[in-house]
């Protein structure tokens, strides 16, 4: 407890404010007995600056953020939050994605994504995929791996619905580095771990016949697994992923100039707190676009993108936060690369006999 307490008070008194500092209130909730001692200290005006602190992060713990990666170039994402996607658009495309996100501020999420699907349907009746995804944030350490499969149904004249799965696995871990005030370690404090469980995706998804319209419904982390650890004093720690549910839809207005107008739209929630992103980009002559996004809450961002050959994409994106970051995070960075190969169509098998010239 003294060890515990004496962290609180290296966070909000020295200017090295890391996020160690919020990862500890959340897990050491602020109790009695650090406000008896706060009290007792002899700066009665520190005294009120912390206990304010200290209440104001209290409240905090009963708040839940988000565990799903932000990507501002969904559009390219959308069979690791959809699995009914997968392999409808046609061919064979590997996309990969890069995030920096808030530059400059200590512990802020890394990102990086790999989805690679195809279109199997000229062989077996479904299409199958592989996404992976990884996450950095503070000491926390995120990898998930699924396995894509999607059953398209073709509607006459009017489209292909998609259904999806994805089975696989959630791997999370922890390696915090504590700076303890004093030189003996605090038990309380979690030590290293790392665990490994279920991971279950499903989705809808409907694309016109046009490749004009677009929307998708989908959770991902339905088993909601949990992945246990063990702190330094043996006691258990529990990590629990949350069920996630998806909106997404796009609507593309062809022939404006030299080019297209693609607008998308994507909402996200987790029962708790509801994020949207809404975009708009204008793809000239299918070899560039540029465009922008809005984030609720969150972030203004720019995208450009450039095809160098042909079913190669090359994107970037970079937000500007609107949130309480603005003042210290110098934006978030995006990079992303698309390649996609489609098979020659099937050859025409003609009959050379004499009889049936």
């Amino acid at each position: 407890m003294e060890n515990t307490t004496k962290a609180y008070l290296t966070c909000f008194f020295t200017s090295n404010f890391s996020f160690f500092c919020t990862l500890l209130i959340k897990k050491f909730p602020i109790n009695i007995n650090i406000a008896i001692l706060v009290l007792s200290m002899k700066d009665f005006m520190k005294a009120k600056i912390l206990l304010f602190s200290l209440f104001s992060f209290a409240c905090t713990t009963l708040l839940f953020g988000q565990q799903d990666k932000l990507i501002t170039h969904f559009m390219y994402d959308k069979m690791s939050l959809n699995p009914g996607k997968t392999g409808i658009d046609g061919g064979i495309c590997a996309t990969t994605m890069y995030r920096n996100q808030w530059d400059r501020v200590n512990g802020a999420p890394n990102s990086a994504v790999l989805n690679v699907e195809a279109d199997l349907t000229r062989f077996i009746p479904v299409n199958a995929g592989i996404s992976f995804y990884h996450d950095h944030i503070g000491f926390n350490t995120q990898n998930n791996v699924l396995l894509n499969v999607s059953y398209p149904l073709e509607i006459p004249y009017v489209g292909t619905l998609g259904f999806g799965l994805g089975i696989g696995i959630v791997n999370f871990g922890m390696n915090p580095e504590w700076v303890p005030p004093t030189t003996m370690n605090d038990a309380s404090l979690p030590s290293e771990f790392s665990g490994t469980n279920l991971d279950l995706n499903f989705g809808i998804y409907f694309k016109d016949e046009d490749n004009r319209f677009y929307a998708g419904l989908s959770s991902t982390h339905l088993s909601e697994s949990a992945i246990l650890g063990v702190s330094l004093e043996s006691s258990q720690i529990s990590y629990n992923t949350a069920r996630h549910y998806y909106a997404m839809g796009g609507y593309t207005f062809k022939d404006i100039g030299d080019g297209d107008i693609e607008a998308n739209a994507l909402i996200r929630t987790d029962l708790i707190k509801v994020s949207a992103d809404i975009n708009a980009r204008y793809i000239w002559k299918n070899i560039a676009y540029g465009g922008l996004t809005y984030r609720n809450s969150d972030a203004l961002a720019v995208m450009l993108g450039y095809k160098p050959i042909r079913n190669l994409t090359i994107g970037y994106s970079y937000d500007v936060s609107i949130n309480k970051l603005a003042s210290v995070s110098r934006g978030s960075h995006e990079i992303m690369l698309r390649y996609c190969y489609y098979l020659p169509p099937a050859p025409i098998m003609k009959s050379k006999h004499p009889r049936w010239l």
